[in-house]
């Protein structure tokens, strides 16, 4: 493996609580990887120790060669970034946000303008060229943010929820490009709290939990692994009283949260029968997912 981003037992705390605790990742050229977790589980702080923003209390970071945070400079050089909220210049036209982020790479103007053309046609942003970011939707901005972090033909992209707040037409398009890049053999490093997101695009991922890497797989591996291959939902206002007579004659496990019971089984025929002669419940009959595994893994209450 050609690992282009190393750590080894990082780690990082404010005051008493550990935020980062002992996380060991080696991403390959060419490989998306994801770091899925609830809020507060270390994602934003793991990445923000990666880019050499700010320093850990332990462990060794390597990136692209470079030692992090030492020569955390060099390292930027040859990455692309694109932030959790866009940090784009109002005051600018679409290209002219594209010049001035690619000559804080000392990149010359005209090198930065040959590369403008792929760029926006690579984001769909060809016809806005000369309109300022104020005009463009939200999707746009999101593409413009993607395109930007490509300015400087980077190795390595890291991005921090990409799709978040967009529609399902934008998303579609950014996962698209996303594809495309490690295609071109580019190395992404993905946050994400969608998990078709994560499942779609990442060839490897970890899941935090307090600070600690729980567990780290393929997809298809992680859902193989933690979870019944089939999942029957039970959901109505009876599902709950259903769920505590009967889903333990059905399924090796299940769970209930609000008015869904969710029932985990390797073989849904009989359980399926079963609900078809219950006409006051619903259900609906689906595959194991990843967001299964991190359920099972984080929990279901709500984080803060």
């Amino acid at each position: 493996m050609n690992a282009v981003l190393s750590t080894r037992e990082l780690r990082k705390s404010y005051g008493n609580q550990m935020v980062v605790d002992g996380i060991n990742i080696t991403l390959s050229r060419g490989e998306c990887y994801g770091l899925l977790g609830p809020n507060g589980a270390g994602k934003t702080t793991t990445l923000r120790l990666m880019l050499g923003l700010i320093e850990p209390d332990g462990g060794e970071l390597s990136l692209l060669g470079h030692a992090v945070p030492r020569y955390a400079r060099d390292a930027r050089l040859r990455i692309g970034v694109v932030p959790q909220v866009d940090n784009l210049d109002p005051d600018f036209t679409v290209a002219e946000n594209l010049l001035v982020y690619g000559r804080y790479f000392g990149m010359n103007d005209r090198e930065i303008e040959a590369r403008i053309p792929a760029l926006l046609e690579f984001a769909n942003l060809t016809g806005k060229r000369d309109v300022r970011v104020p005009t463009l939707s939200g999707g746009m901005k999101r593409r413009l943010t993607l395109a930007r972090a490509l300015v400087n033909d980077p190795e390595v992209i890291f991005l921090d929820e990409p799709t978040t707040g967009l529609d399902p037409q934008a998303r579609h398009l950014i996962w698209q490009r996303l594809r495309e890049l490690t295609a071109q053999g580019k190395t992404l490093l993905l946050t994400t709290h969608f998990m078709d997101e994560a499942e779609r695009l990442c060839h490897r991922l970890a899941i935090l939990d307090q600070g600690r890497m729980i567990a780290e797989d393929t997809p298809q591996a992680l859902i193989a692994r933690h979870i019944e291959p089939q999942v029957v939902e039970v959901f109505g206002e009876r599902a709950q009283h259903w769920a505590i007579e009967h889903a333990t004659h059905f399924a090796g496990r299940f769970e209930v949260s609000g008015e869904t019971a969710f029932c985990y089984v390797v073989d849904a025929q009989p359980l399926l029968t079963h609900l078809q002669a219950r006409s006051e419940l619903r259900y609906l009959h689906r595959p194991a997912n990843l967001e299964d595994v991190f359920l099972k893994l984080t929990g279901r209450e709500m984080r803060e």
